[in-house]
């Protein structure tokens, strides 16, 4: 907006409440002093609000793209994939929709506030829409891609609409405002960045940090044109734009407070109506399913890990031949949070000191505060020789100091082929794990379940690169053949790492394993490596994970 400077004009102005500049030789007719903008006066309070409007905007829209990235990576897994279609499909909409903006710009009061409204909602209602998607429909990629584009263009909209806002009030170079602009939006995007992992997704999670950031981005978009901008909408459109204000927000609230109960019937229907803990953590989603005094089946972000019956095959295998084959006095299990690889480790009398590191302590207060999971996992966290640190393995590994030495690490970590991160399998991993062997330690790993005999070379060579010696083995059976029946003939794949060859048996100072013989772990080897090719592939690294 030009203001009139004091004394007599030297030539005539123009009003520019409209938005659009006049014809040239022309000047507009002022619009009523009653529809005039009341902040004439005070164009800086104007303009700091609009600004103010564009940072709470853009943290706004980072935290629904990051809501989106986490829950993917929780109901998906694969968190490279689901961050790279979010990113791209958000920036492409952005750019759509700051092309569709320019039809909106003659009266950017009104359109901004619709937009606002609209985001809101879809923004806030995101992930629960998503995770309903995922529970009953099953489509959950073209659902995300398509509320991913929605959301973009309506997040690519704001920009040019609140730049034409700026100048309204007060016009100016349009390099100027355009910085001013584009760095209060990069700003609140920063503290929407990392208000999101610190503060949002641990005390509130995705679903109820979604209904409430639409809440705020609502507030935002009211506050600028039923304030800031009241005169340009007609009264009747002013009084149109209240109600859809207010009924976003009675929308999100309601979602709000249906919000639990979406959530557990969305978990009945995936994991059956015996759910009997639930929750999500900062690092995952954690279900525990079945009756007290049947069999119980632990998920983590929707993966079944622990079915009780079976469990025991895996938590065996992983670590009795790794303790029989050399001192076994202290202990470092990476993963494992659930205590039941920590139940066969306590059950080796030469056992003095075990430490657990879990990135999510969630899991192993849940090991220990169920009474089922408790007495499957024979109370092994409350023993006194186990040390819990919640940390993630691989920063934990390269924190800690060279001089502290193990007997055997047990990396209980699931392999690539049943879900886990690459980089628990990397070369990088097992260098930084193979600092803290002792003399004669050895190190036994996850090779996979199901026969993917790929990556299980792929983790040997890892091995392998990072100076140690490998002897592959195997046990028939699956971990979770009870609660969800695969092929007769499935078996888990484990590799024994040591400086040395090491040497596959079982020890005499523990109770016999219900699975493992030392005839069938010799006859397991054999096969194994019978199968191995005759040149290795290359092994999994941080920078070449496939």
């Amino acid at each position: 907006m030009i203001n009139h400077p004091a004394g007599p004009p030297a030539r005539p102005r123009v009003d520019l409440d409209d938005g659009t500049p006049p014809p040239p030789g022309r000047s507009l007719i002022p619009l009523p002093a009653r529809r005039r903008s009341r902040l004439r006066s005070r164009p800086r309070l104007a303009r700091l609000t609009v600004l103010l409007a564009a940072f709470v905007c853009a943290a706004c829209g980072l935290v629904y793209e990051l809501e989106l990235v986490a829950l993917g990576d929780y109901l998906l897994g694969d968190t490279v994939t689901q961050t790279s279609v979010v990113l791209s499909v958000m920036v492409f909409a952005m750019g759509l929709g700051s092309l569709l903006a320019k039809r909106l710009t003659r009266r950017p009061a009104t359109a901004f506030a619709l937009v606002e409204c609209a985001l809101a909602l879809t923004g806030g209602l995101s992930v629960l829409a998503l995770y309903s998607c995922w529970a009953w429909i099953g489509r959950y990629q073209a659902a995300m891609v398509g509320l991913t584009c929605l959301i973009g263009i309506l997040i690519g909209a704001e920009i040019p609409l609140l730049m034409t806002l700026i100048q309204r009030i007060r016009r100016e170079d349009a390099g100027r405002a355009v910085a001013d602009l584009f760095a209060a939006d990069y700003v609140g995007a920063l503290i929407g960045g990392l208000a999101f992992p610190f503060l949002i997704l641990p005390r509130l999670g995705p679903g109820t940090g979604a209904l409430l950031t639409g809440a705020v981005n609502a507030v935002a978009g009211a506050a600028v044109v039923l304030w800031l901008f009241r005169e340009e909408p007609a009264p009747r459109i002013r009084r149109l734009l209240w109600g859809g204000c207010t009924l976003v927000l009675a929308v999100l609230a309601a979602a709000a407070a249906g919000s639990d109960s979406i959530e557990r019937a969305a978990r009945h229907a995936l994991y059956g109506d015996q759910v009997r803990y639930a929750t999500r953590s900062r690092h995952q989603e954690i279900v525990l399913t079945g009756p007290a005094d049947g069999p119980l089946r632990l998920y983590l972000d929707g993966r079944l890990t622990v079915c009780g019956p079976d469990e025991y095959r895996g938590s065996e295998a992983l670590v009795h031949p790794a303790l029989a084959a050399g001192p076994d006095t202290r202990i470092l299990l990476l993963g494992g949070g659930d205590g039941l690889a920590l139940r066969e480790v306590l059950r080796h009398q030469g056992v003095r000191a075990v430490r657990l590191v879990d990135a999510d302590p969630a899991l192993p207060r849940l090991a220990r505060t169920d009474p089922g999971l408790a007495a499957l996992n024979g109370h092994s966290l409350d023993d006194p020789r186990v040390r819990t640190t919640a940390a993630d393995p691989m920063a934990w590994l390269r924190g800690a100091p060279p001089a502290e030495e193990y007997d055997v690490v047990l990396a209980d970590l699931p392999a690539p082929s049943d879900g886990g991160p690459v980089k628990f399998h990397s070369q990088e991993f097992y260098g930084l794990a193979a600092r803290l062997l002792a003399p004669g330690g050895r190190i036994a790993v996850r090779g996979g379940e199901g026969g993917d005999g790929d990556r299980l070379w792929q983790i040997e060579s890892g091995l392998r690169a990072a100076g140690l010696q490998t002897t592959p083995y195997a046990v028939q059976g699956s971990a979770t053949g009870t609660c969800r029946p695969g092929p007769p003939d499935a078996a888990q794949d484990f590799l024994l790492a040591a400086a040395t060859p090491p040497p596959l048996t079982l020890a005499l100072d523990a109770p016999p394993p219900r699975t493992l013989t030392p005839t069938a772990l010799s006859s397991s080897t054999t096969r194994l490596t019978a199968l191995r090719p005759p040149r290795p592939p290359a092994p999994l690294t941080l920078l070449e994970p496939r």
